[in-house]
């Protein structure tokens, strides 16, 4: 029998229309995601589906990410920000930025998401090579105390960390517990090994545990235990956050499924660790 957290802060959902095929052409059918099957994130997902869908949880606040590609990212959060000021949610939003733009143009954009009182850090939107971008940018990012969504995979880790390292209190999240992109025992010593190398970094940086269904193809505890065991015991609990990623994640289960993975991993563990996985952590770094 698991024990429910007292509340959630879900710190990484999509509130998304494929209606707008101009902001998501990939859940059309017009750019391939090499995802298989994804009826079960092509979807309407809004709050009311969000909330039908996590009956029984005590969801108080939701940070939702960038999905709109390329520049589309920077009205997406213009966009939410207005309905949350009908809606209440989400309470905090990490907007985008095409990595292929100039430094300059990538500050605009940056400061044309700043008219939204919810927005609270970028991701990049968009192909590149290189996860971190100018440290220039960092700087940007930094002195408007914004937070970089760091986009990278288990071999790119190190290497951003590396990057990371010289703007000093650059709040950076790492998203999708450091995206693996296999569960194979070199994956996860390549992944270990990068999600040290961040951690290290400081408090300044922290570990956003979601994800892991997309590389393991599965939500369930045995399969989401070793990686989310490993960062929280490499982080801290109190630079750990869990989150959804949904309903990208809805690819290989339900909402109430993952939640239940997500407690069941958690079981035993004291009241306040709890609380900061499932909600402090991410209320502290977003601000909501």
């Amino acid at each position: 029998m698991i024990t429910r957290p007292e509340r959630i802060v879900d710190a990484h959902v999509h509130l998304w229309d494929p209606a707008r095929t101009d902001w998501y052409p990939y859940l059309g059918g017009s750019v391939e995601l090499d995802l298989g099957d994804t009826a079960g994130m092509a979807r309407r997902f809004d709050l009311p589906t969000y909330r039908a869908e996590s009956t029984g949880w005590n969801v108080t606040g939701l940070v939702n990410v960038a999905a709109a590609t390329g520049p589309h990212s920077i009205a997406e959060t213009l966009e939410l920000d207005r309905r949350a000021e009908a809606d209440g949610q989400p309470a905090a939003i990490v907007g985008g930025y095409v990595p292929t733009a100039t430094v300059a143009e990538i500050i605009e954009q940056i400061d044309t998401q700043l008219a939204a009182p919810r927005f609270r850090g970028v991701r990049l939107m968009g192909r590149t090579d290189r996860p971190v971008p100018d440290e220039a940018v960092l700087g940007a990012l930094r002195d408007r105390q914004l937070i970089l969504e760091l986009m990278a995979h288990s071999h790119q880790l190190t290497d951003a960390a590396c990057d990371l390292a010289p703007v000093d209190d650059l709040s950076v999240v790492v998203e999708h517990t450091g995206w693996p992109t296999s569960a194979t025992d070199d994956e996860f010593a390549r992944w270990s090994d990068g999600l040290r190398a961040l951690a290290d970094l400081g408090d300044r940086v922290t570990c956003k545990l979601s994800g892991l269904a997309m590389p393991l193809g599965s939500m369930s505890p045995g399969s989401l235990a070793p990686w989310i065991e490993f960062a929280i015991e490499t982080f801290g609990p109190d630079r750990c956050m869990f989150a959804s990623n949904f309903p990208v994640d809805g690819l290989h289960g339900t909402l109430q499924e993952l939640f239940t993975s997500y407690a069941t991993i958690c079981h035993g563990l004291p009241a306040d660790q709890i609380d900061a996985l499932f909600a402090a952590t991410a209320e502290r770094v977003y601000r909501c």
